[in-house]
């Protein structure tokens, strides 16, 4: 059984160090990318709060197509380049956006969300995914959740 919650009192920093080390438990030895996925979105979506929206989008033939997610219902095609996910994946940076509403060019998958924080997951070289994570929050989002994310994203980028 697995039961990873969050310490209550957890600095942001020990959160994110908890939440790469149950990662990288959940997905040791399993090879199934997609099962990855999704017990990934359930653990982000278990130890990180305020969170409405919180999965991938893995890169399909140069475009974003939904992955295992846990959140109202998605996008399921993003063209790299379009909103705060396909700018993640064309420019392979994070997006570490405050208010979406003020992104140009922001996709609407729920009205709910306020900010977004979007990681590139790199494998050789290339996005193979992007980690999303919305919030009903403005700015609920900052560089130690950014650090953190990115950090999951080295840790899996293997087994996905």
């Amino acid at each position: 059984m697995y039961d990873f919650a969050p310490t209550s009192g957890q600095t942001k920093a020990e959160t994110y160090h908890d939440l790469v080390q149950a990662a990288g438990a959940l997905i040791d030895g399993e090879p199934d990318p997609v099962a990855n996925m999704a017990n990934l979105a359930a653990l982000m979506w278990q130890m990180l709060p305020t969170l409405n929206w919180a999965g991938f989008y893995r890169n399909v033939d140069g475009e974003l197509v939904l992955g295992p997610f846990i959140g109202k219902p998605a996008c399921i095609r993003i063209p790299f380049g379009a909103g705060v996910c396909g700018t993640a994946a064309a420019t392979a940076h994070t997006q570490l956006v405050a208010d979406v509403h003020a992104f140009p060019g922001h996709i609407a998958c729920d009205g709910d969300s306020r900010s977004e924080l979007v990681v590139p997951v790199i494998r050789d070289g290339k996005v193979i995914a992007v980690i999303d994570l919305d919030s009903p929050e403005m700015a609920r989002f900052d560089e130690d959740d950014a650090q953190g994310i990115e950090q999951l994203a080295q840790t899996i980028a293997a087994a996905i």
